[in-house]
């Protein structure tokens, strides 16, 4: 495999000279640079990334760091990075949450990761930093961007969406068609977008005049086993019931289908909310009715506003997203009478 050094010797120039027309930067005339250019594809040169990284300075690779590897959440999220970076000759390095410590730990672990590999910049998506560990990083910390969380010592590079409106959202949703008598299944309570989601469908269901003290709660793990598991436990508690509102469709898809293993029927007995509008709802069965986050804008902005950060370039950057209700068939008008264990 032919090296810089050889494209040098064939073309009859120095190696400083040669590595200036490979990686574009510095002058030469036009004649060195014909000559230099005739030997590159004589040779079929093709510099290795280690070379070009030495080259330019810079690695042309983008970290991600996204706490875990599965569901069908992370994957859209990952392919629109990906895309993006490819169009621009750029490469995505993926981390994840490994190992036995909490989550804190997993993500500073991954965030080390994808430093050590030389990334130019960072797209983290984790809530379990904390500033100070942000303030660690020093320097790294400048071509750093954040999704779906807020950082008060890294305000600008943040990107997140209201879920506190989010969640009102929701509650409007069933409030619309005549739903007093509504469950949740809740994501952890440890994850500040679950408590913005939860707390204002809370609000907007008290303004509706609804008594939320008594509502039946459960708190799961935004995942299909746990909407599964926590339908299954709201129907065996015998809590009266039309309406059910799951924190992220993913724990709605799990309560769909445990409501469909118990013979209950959505939408005529119990209407069910999800949230996201991630692909999923739109081939649940039935069709999940959920709250739409922009994610892909949230993701592509954040991204553009790390590239201007890391390459100079000069993308168009948006903080605002839009967030609103995606009607499908998991909703109904309240049943006359409300569901009991049978």
């Amino acid at each position: 495999m032919a090296t810089i050094k050889d494209v040098a010797r064939l073309a009859g120039v120095g190696l400083g000279t040669a590595s200036r027309v490979v990686s574009g930067k510095g002058s030469v005339s036009p004649a060195t640079l014909e000559k230099v250019k005739k030997a590159i594809e004589e040779l079929d040169f093709r510099p290795s990334h280690a070379a070009r990284s030495l080259l330019s300075g810079s690695t042309r690779m983008i970290g991600v760091y996204i706490p875990l590897l599965k569901g069908t959440f992370y994957m859209p999220i990952l392919q629109s990075i990906d895309n993006e970076l490819r169009a621009e000759g750029l490469h995505m390095v993926v981390a994840f949450g490994v190992g036995a410590g909490n989550f804190r730990e997993q993500a500073i672990d991954g965030i080390n990761f994808l430093i050590e590999r030389g990334c130019d910049g960072l797209i983290v998506m984790s809530n379990a930093l904390e500033d100070a560990d942000i303030e660690i990083l020093g320097a790294k910390k400048t071509n750093l961007v954040v999704l779906n969380h807020r950082y008060d010592c890294i305000a600008d590079q943040c990107f997140t969406a209201d879920h506190n409106l989010g969640g009102r959202m929701a509650a409007q949703a069933l409030l619309k068609h005549k739903h007093k008598k509504i469950a949740v299944i809740a994501g952890p309570s440890s994850a500040p977008d679950n408590v913005d989601r939860i707390g204002g469908f809370m609000h907007e269901l008290e303004l509706g005049g609804i008594d939320t003290s008594k509502m039946w709660v459960a708190e799961s793990n935004f995942a299909p086993d746990g909407g599964w598991a926590s339908a299954q436990e709201l129907v065996e508690s015998g809590y009266d019931f039309t309406a059910v509102f799951c924190a992220n469709d993913e724990m709605a898809v799990g309560a769909l289908s445990y409501f469909q293993h118990a013979g209950i029927d959505v939408p005529g007995e119990v209407s069910v909310v999800g949230y996201d509008d991630t692909e999923t709802a739109a081939f649940s069965a039935p069709r999940l009715s959920s709250v739409h986050i922009a994610w892909r804008e949230m993701t592509l902005n954040g991204l553009s506003f790390l590239l201007n950060r890391c390459y100079d370039l000069d993308r168009p950057v948006q903080r605002k997203f839009p967030v609103r209700m995606t009607w499908r068939s998991s909703v109904e008008k309240a049943a006359r009478t409300s569901f009991r264990k049978r």
